[in-house]
């Protein structure tokens, strides 16, 4: 039994099913709807300038060095032990802070769906167990967090192929909810800077599949085509889910919390069958919250666990399952960070897009950081390790690399501006929203600081 789960082999299918499970996220779907038809010609600015660069890079590393500590064994190997262990820190933290947001969006859903009276105290503990099934289902075996991302893709791939479906319905039978004219999809910064971030945001998570290295079958094969065809399927699964919304809801009736649901309300009608049909995709939408976390959840403490266990991390995040090999450590240290942040939500939740957004922009910050990494790692891997022979590699020669690094550096670097600063680019600056961002960034990274401070003295005064 203790080896049940590091014996079993994952192939190309499994593979595109876990990275679409992990980079799709529903709860975003209505941020990107929120720029409006621009959208489209946004989505297709990124796919070429960000994902392209990002999966090509990613297929490199994780073929090249397929370890489960993914983007912390790359950054180790450039950088060094403590970079690396900035890195995890900041990739694994980061899963604790966005799970209090993803399930506080769950918990407004549901209650807006199912229970209209649910007061904050009933959301808050429906959080607080969500969070916690969350880490039962990492922690028992990684087969039932294969099993789950599998599930929760093809949930996703449902609501979102029926949301465009019924959106291109409603166009036919009484028109868009917005006009798609060629003017109006032509590309403003001024009128997506709010929520520009957030696609960025959406597609990244594909480099989480290197963390399933041992047990992927024959990854010098295997990533760079479930990689390639992940991106592909990715790409119109976002674009189709767009139209869905964009069809059924004017652009400023769009809410961030409910948006999904109420296109889905306007598409679906009052008939009985339309009703059933609406719940079933209502559930799965909700399924695919947990789905994601179960996903990040055991990426991210793979990653975690295995600095914990080279000493760049505290001991008890490497703690594994002697039956099935899972990072129990690090896995209930995520739920222990998310019930914390949760039990402080549940202090100040007025229930509003703004506090929802405000969490979200705050952990999507601390997510970005470690892609700066990610991407100078591989540029420097390039010059120090010239002699490790790479099964696949980023095409162009240096022209190319220069191009690689310099894109996916720019792109995420605005990204984390404009989540700090959203209106920026029209000259303003909101420190309603930017200071408790900037605040809760300094606090998470002076704690990082901290942790890599006390555990490089002990490694001093050891010799270990």
């Amino acid at each position: 039994m203790s080896g049940q789960d590091t014996k079993q082999q994952i192939g190309v299918g499994s593979l595109t099913m876990f990275m679409i499970c992990a980079v799709i996220v529903l709860d975003t779907l209505t941020a990107s709807a929120a720029i409006g038809p621009s959208a489209f010609a946004w989505w297709g600015i990124m796919l070429i300038g960000f994902v392209l660069p990002y999966t090509l890079v990613v297929t490199e590393l994780g073929t090249t060095w397929p370890a489960e500590g993914g983007i912390y064994d790359w950054v180790k190997r450039a950088f060094g032990d403590r970079m690396a262990a900035r890195t995890s820190y900041l990739y694994w933290i980061n899963v604790g802070l966005w799970m209090p947001s993803v399930y506080i969006l769950f918990a407004g859903t549901f209650a807006s769906l199912y229970w209209p009276g649910m007061n904050i105290n009933w959301q808050i503990l429906m959080c607080l167990a969500l969070t916690w099934l969350t880490v039962w289902f990492c922690n028992i075996s990684t087969t039932v967090c294969i099993s789950i991302a599998r599930w929760g893709a093809w949930a996703k791939i449902i609501v979102i192929v029926t949301l465009g479906i019924a959106g291109i319905n409603q166009a036919i039978q009484h028109g868009l909810a917005n006009d798609l004219q060629l003017h109006n999809l032509i590309p403003h910064f001024n009128e997506a800077s709010h929520f520009l971030p957030a696609i960025i945001y959406s597609l990244l998570g594909l480099e989480l599949v290197a963390c399933m290295g041992k047990l992927i079958k024959k990854p010098e094969k295997t990533m760079p085509r479930a990689m390639l065809a992940a991106a592909l399927l990715i790409a119109l699964l976002y674009l189709f889910g767009t139209l869905g919304i964009l069809a059924a809801l004017p652009v400023d009736k769009i809410s961030l919390v409910s948006g999904i649901i109420d296109a889905l309300k306007i598409l679906f009608g009052q008939s009985l069958a339309s009703k059933v049909m609406l719940n079933i995709l209502c559930l799965l939408t909700l399924f695919t919250f947990i789905s994601n976390m179960v996903t990040w959840t055991s990426g991210s403490s793979r990653a975690a666990a295995e600095a914990a266990q080279s000493g760049d991390l505290p001991k008890p995040l490497g703690k594994r399952s002697k039956k099935f090999d899972t990072p129990v450590g690090a896995n209930i240290a995520t739920g222990l960070v998310s019930t914390l942040v949760i039990l402080c939500y549940s202090q100040f939740a007025s229930g509003n897009n703004d506090l929802f957004w405000l969490i979200f922009s705050f952990s999507s910050c601390i997510f970005l950081l470690p892609y700066f990494l990610l991407f100078t790692a591989w540029f420097w891997l390039r010059y120090s390790a010239p002699q490790v022979q790479r099964p696949y590699r980023v095409p162009g020669g240096k022209p190319g690399q220069w191009l690689v690094v310099s894109l996916g550096l720019l792109f995420i670097l605005q990204g984390v501006v404009l989540f700090i600063f959203p209106d920026l680019l029209e000259g303003k600056i909101e420190a309603k929203h930017s200071l408790p961002i900037i605040t809760g960034l300094a606090v998470t990274l002076l704690i990082g600081e901290l942790c890599l401070l006390r555990f490089h003295r002990k490694t001093l005064r050891t010799g270990i």
